[in-house]
């Protein structure tokens, strides 16, 4: 059997733990003092674990390569999204706050895995670059949605008339994202793996 590669994690914790990634990386999470030959034992004895469980997650990525119509999504195209993005949305934020009576901020793009949008309470807008890949009254809805927070800093009943308002049929977007997004964001290519 080929040895086990894995990289070590120390901190405070007092015990061994290991943990396979999302890119079936192998991780061995370790206290500061423990010794080297320590933590080469438990991954010895571990093996067997490690291999079944590597299995699954590799199984899961090839899995992702063939069901995934965006896999993979590899940094240079995040980079080339955020570049596009930051060209195509703030004239359309701008359109669509004045057409809201809205003010807002600076507008950022970046790659995240758990948003689509958000804005803060000085009004700064945040956008995710994988929008660019999500059609364009999809786009529009997550615009709007953010800007809707300068008159409603949440998600009660006003909020969603001041969507409705701008976008009557801004349920389709939502059920688009429901069913789309989490794949896009699984589409996030691990480049160690490929």
């Amino acid at each position: 059997m080929a040895e086990i590669s894995y990289r070590i994690i120390r901190s405070r914790r007092r015990s061994l733990a290991i943990e396979i990634d999302r890119s079936a990386q192998v991780l061995v999470r370790a206290p500061y003092r423990m010794p080297d030959d320590q933590i080469r034992e438990f991954v010895a004895e571990k093996s067997g674990w490690i291999w079944q469980h590597q299995e699954i997650a590799k199984r899961r990525i090839r899995q992702n390569a063939v069901s995934n119509p965006w896999y993979p999504i590899r940094q240079a195209d995040i980079r080339r999204l955020k570049e596009q993005e930051a060209a195509a949305f703030p004239p359309r934020v701008s359109r669509y706050a004045a057409l809201m009576g809205v003010t807002y901020g600076r507008i950022t793009i970046r790659c995240q895995k758990t948003r689509w949008g958000s804005c803060s309470a000085k009004g700064n807008l945040n956008f995710n670059c994988l929008l660019m890949l999500a059609p364009q009254t999809v786009q529009d809805y997550v615009i709007v949605h953010e800007l809707a927070h300068r008159k409603q800093m949440n998600h009660s009943a006003a909020f969603w008339k001041e969507v409705e308002r701008v976008l009557p049929d801004y349920r389709d977007s939502e059920r688009w994202l429901r069913e789309n997004g989490g794949l896009l964001i699984r589409a996030i290519a691990d480049e160690e793996q490929m």
